[in-house]
């Protein structure tokens, strides 16, 4: 089998709205080594968007699956319950920031996730507005892309909107947006647009993702959370792709000395299978009444039993330590090509959450071109990596932590001659 002729029956058979990044495609993967259809060998540094800390086909996860499927492999969970679900939600709850009590429930995706943390949010709050900021992402959904603060390709002709929701800046400073900015923009939305007490939540990824990486500076989050607290806000943090231990913390908001009323979690919860959470303060949780939230697929069992998994390998291979490490290891390598890179503008991120930003050389106009080189040029030599930013200049570093010292070493050998 070909490539080229699994391509061309792609283009046949499904739409072109589904942007597909690489024309090779998957037979096999390991941890963090991938094999396409003709048998070539890539690093991989996507990890199926932050899916795969645990890595490809981690076999704890897979036995643990394994096991579940000689069980039973779907009942609805809203029909016949089962243990392991009740069990996932007592482990969440205990790892979450804040010690207070906390109630999850269990959904599919990621924008599941957000869309249920909306409507937790606007029950219990009994308002029905609801804040986001440029350069998030949120999901695909018609609430997701409302919340998302990208256009193209995420919202390009799916308008019109929910409406009630709204966008402020979020603060950048090497994009000239300083903490003070974004504030006052802000108190002007309260001004201008919308009532602070019809707002129910503001929501934010403590690290933007498909936004560029950037990482909310810990005074903001603290401004945040005031004006919550003044208004009767719920803060609700998407840590859909700076969980489970990416940022070298287990969830990205332990970075800071502040707490969320919600959280969104997904993608590295289960290893690859489709497996996503909203937790919160219990009182918030419970306020929608019975049948107000689920799915006939939320809290999978295969998923869960994955999840399970997930939580015992970051703990025993101790991943947020080693997201640490690597993330250091990466940094030094970008850092000392800084000098010798002049579209090099920037590079950061905490833990193993890592990208570096491209700028025309001499400039501040972002580089989207030469970021496009440097992935292709990896690419044709084995590594895939992503790119993200609203200007498409960034490439952001998705590894599995649990990725070999030695493969590592080839990756950052093949990226510093992709950057050169």
């Amino acid at each position: 089998m070909k490539n080229a002729e699994i391509q061309a029956r792609k283009d046949a058979a499904t739409p072109r709205g589904v942007g597909v990044m690489c024309q090779f495609y998957a037979e096999r993967a390991y941890n963090a080594e991938l094999w396409d259809v003709e048998g070539r060998r890539f690093i991989d540094f996507a990890a199926g968007i932050a899916v795969l800390n645990t890595g490809h086909r981690h076999p704890r996860v897979m036995a643990a699956m394994a096991a579940q499927s000689e069980q039973f492999t779907h009942t609805c969970y809203q029909v016949v319950p089962y243990e392991s679900y009740v069990a996932l939600a007592e482990r969440i709850n205990a790892l979450t920031p804040g010690d207070y009590a906390k109630k999850t429930a269990f959904f599919s995706s990621g924008a599941e996730a957000v869309e249920n943390a909306v409507k937790i949010a606007r029950v219990a709050t009994g308002r029905s507005a609801v804040i986001s900021f440029s350069g998030a992402f949120h999901g695909r959904t018609m609430m997701g892309m409302a919340l998302t603060g990208k256009v193209v390709p995420y919202k390009t002709g799916f308008g019109p909107f929910p409406g009630e929701v709204f966008h402020a800046p979020f603060p950048v400073e090497l994009h000239g947006v300083s903490i003070a900015d974004a504030m006052a923009a802000l108190q002007m939305l309260f001004k201008a647009e919308v009532d602070p007490r019809r707002v129910a939540a503001i929501i934010l990824e403590p690290v933007q993702g498909e936004g560029g990486f950037y990482m909310a500076p810990p005074a903001f989050m603290r401004a945040l959370r005031a004006v919550c607290d003044e208004h009767g806000i719920l803060l609700i943090a998407d840590e859909i792709q700076t969980g489970f231990a990416r940022t070298g913390k287990l969830f990205a908001m332990e970075h800071y000395d502040v707490l969320p009323d919600l959280m969104t979690i997904a993608k590295s919860l289960a290893g690859g299978m489709p497996l996503s959470g909203v937790c919160g303060r219990a009182e918030i949780m419970d306020a929608p009444a019975p049948g107000g939230l689920g799915g006939t697929y939320a809290g999978n069992p295969l998923a869960i039993a994955a999840a399970h998994a997930v939580l015992d390998v970051i703990d025993d291979e101790h991943l947020v330590e080693r997201a640490n490490v690597l993330g250091a290891r990466l940094k030094e390598t970008l850092l000392a090509l800084k000098g010798k890179v002049p579209q090099l503008a920037e590079v950061r991120g905490p833990g193993a959450m890592v990208a570096v930003e491209f700028m025309k050389p001499g400039t501040n106009e972002p580089d989207p071109a030469f970021a496009k080189t440097v992935q292709a040029r990896a690419l044709e030599k084995g590594l895939l990596l992503l790119t993200c930013g609203v200007y498409a200049n960034v490439i952001r570093f998705l590894f599995p932590l649990t990725i070999e010292d030695e493969l590592m070493g080839e990756a950052l050998q093949i990226l510093t001659e992709a950057l050169l």
